[in-house]
């Protein structure tokens, strides 16, 4: 494998993919661990290990591909409704340093599980004000 990134090496060519849609800067392809039917990767040809190292116009052209695939599954498929992913950092479940997106399809009442916590409100108006844009 000519490049260290898993994904540039499939964007390249060197590793074979199940392709969904590819132009000049975005591979699309399904991914070989799905969580559901149909889920499917959106990275762009050009290497960036996540959200924020990338620059906005390559993120807004990685957005709209996102889009038109997750509007063309739902009626390919068809699924009920998906669910977009998107991870940075290990800490958030990154195991691959390109940014990717993850098409997730959703099929009738499938449970999505998350663990919530209840909040300490003073903490979280702390946390507001220290992270507020």
């Amino acid at each position: 494998m000519k490049n260290d990134c898993i994904f540039c090496a499939i964007g390249a060519g060197e590793i074979p993919c199940f392709k969904v849609y590819e132009d000049e800067l975005v591979l699309s392809y399904l991914d070989i661990n799905p969580f559901s039917e149909g889920h499917t990767l959106v990275i762009p040809k050009v290497h960036s290990e996540g959200l924020l190292d990338t620059d906005d116009a390559t993120l807004a052209a990685v957005l709209a591909r996102v889009k038109k695939i997750a509007a063309h599954l739902k009626t390919a498929l068809p699924c009920d409704g998906f669910n977009i992913l998107q991870n940075n950092g290990e800490a958030a479940g990154q195991t691959v340093k390109h940014l990717h997106f993850h098409i997730v399809p959703r099929y009738g009442s499938e449970p999505i599980v998350f663990e919530n916590k209840k909040g300490d409100m003073d903490k979280l108006k702390a946390l507001a004000e220290r992270v507020r844009l």
